[in-house]
């Protein structure tokens, strides 16, 4: 009876050391499915990310010609391509009507598209159906904006310059055929297509402040500006951030606009990076100079997506 019992306990145990699970072997199991699940987008940021940005990068430190399309022959010249265009007058000339571009039409959009937030965030009637109406730009295509905008300023037969010189204001101003205003011109039509965007989301932000925090300033007797300015632009400030930093990201490389508009001109009076990386490109088929001008705009873009990060994180803490 002895020898069974220690029998039986000994093959309790043994199978209660077998049933046990291995710790590494789970833990290997859960990293496993774990890169399951990021493998594929780590691919999707590999080929169709990283692959042309790396190919971008070489490719401006190359002698890049269409018959290397042919003979597949490219061979690097070190820093000459990126000498020719920081040389090249007309880069510097690009950078700052992109400077001016951007900034022009971030300030525009985001000061109309939030006081139109704030004015859609009371309850009216039609508030819903103004809201959709006002979507429309941001729904329409770039393309088809930048054309029908270019109808609407044409000098000579524009609906208005037609309406100015009906009011009596004059209706020959050269809205994209003069220097002088034809940056003010794209710009103003980009404003145009980006208050909608900057309207939905400034929304949403205010949609996500609390009642009570505005009925507390009420009862404090505070102005509608000091509690503008004490409550709703303090929580709103994340929302402020997201916004600002994808519409520069968005706006610094335009290219399909003003292409419609001007075509970068009169005079290079709109070129701007993203104007000069195509023609460079696809007009002079320099792309080597073009790769550069394009890497250009990357680290500007990369620089803004680090501080949208940190601004994120800080915000976060």
């Amino acid at each position: 009876m002895t020898t069974s019992t220690v029998t039986a306990a000994t093959s309790a145990k043994t199978s209660g050391t077998a049933a046990a699970p291995d710790p590494g072997r789970a833990r290997l199991r859960r990293g496993i499915a774990r890169w399951g699940f990021v493998a594929p987008a780590v691919v999707f940021m590999l080929l169709f990310f990283g692959y042309p940005l790396v190919r971008n990068v070489v490719m401006s430190f190359q002698h890049y010609t269409p018959k290397t399309f042919f003979t597949g022959e490219a061979p690097f010249n070190g820093t000459d391509n990126w000498s020719s265009v920081f040389q090249d007058v007309l880069f510097g000339k690009a950078l700052w009507h992109t400077l001016v571009f951007t900034a022009g039409s971030l300030l525009g959009q985001f000061c109309i598209g939030l006081a139109l937030a704030v004015f859609f965030n009371r309850r009216f009637p039609l508030n819903g159906v103004l809201r959709s109406l006002i979507l429309l730009p941001w729904l329409v295509p770039m393309v088809v904006s930048g054309i029908v905008w270019r109808r609407i300023l044409d000098q000579d037969t524009g609906v208005l310059n037609t309406f100015l010189d009906t009011l009596g204001l004059g209706g020959q101003t050269p809205w994209l055929t003069s220097p002088d205003m034809a940056l003010l011109s794209v710009v103003l039509v980009n404003i145009w297509i980006g208050i909608p965007f900057n309207m939905v989301i400034l929304y949403g932000g205010l949609q996500e402040i609390p009642r009570e925090l505005y009925e507390a300033a009420s009862l404090d007797g505070a102005s509608a500006w000091r509690t503008f300015r004490s409550v709703t632009l303090p929580l709103l400030r994340p929302v402020v951030t997201v916004v600002l930093v994808l519409g520069f990201m968005s706006t610094v490389k335009i290219l399909d606009l003003i292409l419609a508009l001007t075509d970068g001109g009169p005079a290079d009076a709109t070129q701007t990076l993203g104007t000069l990386t195509y023609q460079n490109s696809f007009v002079e088929l320099d792309f080597g100079a073009g790769a550069v001008v394009g890497n250009v705009l990357i680290l500007i873009s990369a620089v803004f997506a680090v501080f949208y990060l940190r601004a994120n994180r800080t915000e976060g803490k």
